[in-house]
């Protein structure tokens, strides 16, 4: 199963401040969509809520400590769960699917670090403003595959080293 990080994240490694993501990229939105359409998402209580809706398409998966607490999408366009945690979240996602995003936030992206198999990461060439950070991208762990450049920002993939992923 690939179980893919996806963020956007400033030169600083900030992905947000608690309440929104600090870029509003319109090809970087463009792409997010592509990429994840028709997959589930993994996503934290606070991320869902800056998103504002339940997105069309996806499976979204919110992780939060109260699941009950969770207004589940009503119409056909979107499909939503609640979770108590990430391991919880992830054995959801791959009884759905054998490709899964997680989109945020910050301790998210930490509980699910050792299970991720890849990062597919818009890094911005500024930095932001903000409390809520990436991991580090350690290049012991993660070997850069795939870079598209654009002006001010790339479109980058990782792969998490096999040497790494047997120490996890």
């Amino acid at each position: 199963m690939r179980i893919i990080g996806i963020a956007i994240v400033g030169s600083n490694g900030v992905i947000g401040d608690g309440h929104s993501q600090p870029f509003q990229i319109a090809e970087d939105w463009a792409r997010f969509k592509r990429v994840t359409l028709g997959h589930p998402m993994i996503m934290g209580r606070r991320t869902h809520a800056a998103i504002g809706r339940w997105l069309p398409g996806r499976t979204t998966i919110v992780v939060t400590g109260n699941p009950d607490g969770v207004e589940l999408p009503t119409d056909d366009r979107a499909t939503g769960h609640a979770a108590s945690s990430v391991a919880e979240a992830l054995e959801l996602a791959a009884s759905l699917d054998d490709e899964v995003y997680v989109a945020g936030g910050g301790s998210i992206y930490l509980q699910a670090w050792s299970e991720l198999t890849e990062l597919d990461l818009t890094e911005v060439a500024a930095e932001a403003d903000g409390t809520v950070f990436f991991p580090p991208v350690e290049p012991s762990e993660w070997q850069e595959v795939a870079r598209e450049q654009r002006e001010g920002f790339a479109f980058v993939r990782y792969l998490r080293k096999a040497e790494s992923a047997s120490v996890d």
